[in-house]
């Protein structure tokens, strides 16, 4: 009876050392080559939390060498858009790793604005970048609806409350008003730009046009750093955080969606019907899309 349960005994201690071996994060411990961190940013920017989550993710990995964020996307929100660069300038300011900024075929606008904060910014000779500016837009019917028979009431406490209404046509008051907060909006990107690239205002002005740069063009007026695919940049990630031989790529853990978020989540987070009816957004984005 001794005999059986001193065998128990061994069985159980048996498994507690398989569980607790299983769930030892043995990438931390154990010595391994370096590890590079990639954040990507491949849909037009809505919403900054992901980003800023998986920055936050590789920052506090001790494992983590570096970072690069990968740029696939045309822009999108002003403020998602301020958030996430301000998190990976945070992290170049006062982070040890060094963190780089890849340009795919579209890092433009609001793309372009996340990619300031990094150390450095590479970009393929071919890559649509830049587009610096401001673009606010909405859908017009009320003439539509006056056609359905469809009429629209409106009750506000001062005269520019309803700006930006669909149902009717902008008045000058509301077009001044626009143009103010785009122009604000604007300033700001401007200044990021002269500041982080280091290049008079004046100068920055001039490339501030909403113009579309090519990656080498890019390089020559001084909005980015260098040329290169992805691979360098990995490659220049674990070079600055002092390593020579090749990295470990590293994506974040994938987030767990249910199925309605599956079915429907990205449908409705890139739909413009939910937004129809919402205030106008500014975004640092570009109108249309290269491929």
């Amino acid at each position: 009876m001794a005999g059986s349960r001193k065998y128990s005994y061994w069985i159980i201690g048996l498994i507690v050392f398989i569980i607790i071996i299983s769930i030892i994060p043995w990438g931390n411990v154990l010595p391994s080559g370096p590890k590079v961190g990639i954040v990507e940013i491949n849909m037009p920017i809505t919403n900054s939390k992901k980003a800023v989550d998986d920055l936050n993710y590789f920052n506090r990995k001790s494992n983590i060498a570096a970072i690069v964020v990968r740029l696939e996307t045309p822009g999108g929100g002003v403020a998602a858009s301020q958030e996430i660069y301000e998190k990976v300038r945070k992290i170049s300011k006062f982070s040890d790793k060094p963190i780089i900024a890849s340009m795919g075929g579209v890092a433009a606008s609001g793309g372009y604005y996340i990619a300031l904060g990094a150390d450095t910014i590479m970009a393929n000779p071919g890559t649509a970048t830049g587009s610096i500016g401001v673009i606010m837009s909405y859908p017009i019917i009320g003439e539509m609806m006056d056609k359905m028979g469809i009429q629209y009431e409106t009750i506000k406490s001062g005269s520019l409350k309803d700006s930006g209404s669909p149902f009717r046509n902008i008045t000058s008051e509301e077009r001044k008003y626009f143009q103010g907060l785009i122009d604000d909006l604007h300033g700001q990107f401007l200044s990021v730009v002269a500041k982080e690239r280091n290049i008079p205002m004046d100068q920055a002005a001039e490339l501030a046009n909403g113009q579309v740069y090519s990656g080498k063009q890019a390089v020559e007026n001084g909005l980015i750093d260098m040329l290169g695919t992805f691979e360098d940049a990995v490659l220049l990630a674990a070079r600055e955080a002092g390593y020579v031989e090749e990295p470990e790529i590293v994506y974040p853990p994938e987030e767990k969606k249910g199925l309605l978020d599956m079915l429907f989540g990205d449908i409705f987070q890139s739909s413009p019907i939910g937004n129809l009816f919402l205030f106008p957004t500014p975004e640092y984005k570009l109108p249309y899309t290269i491929r």
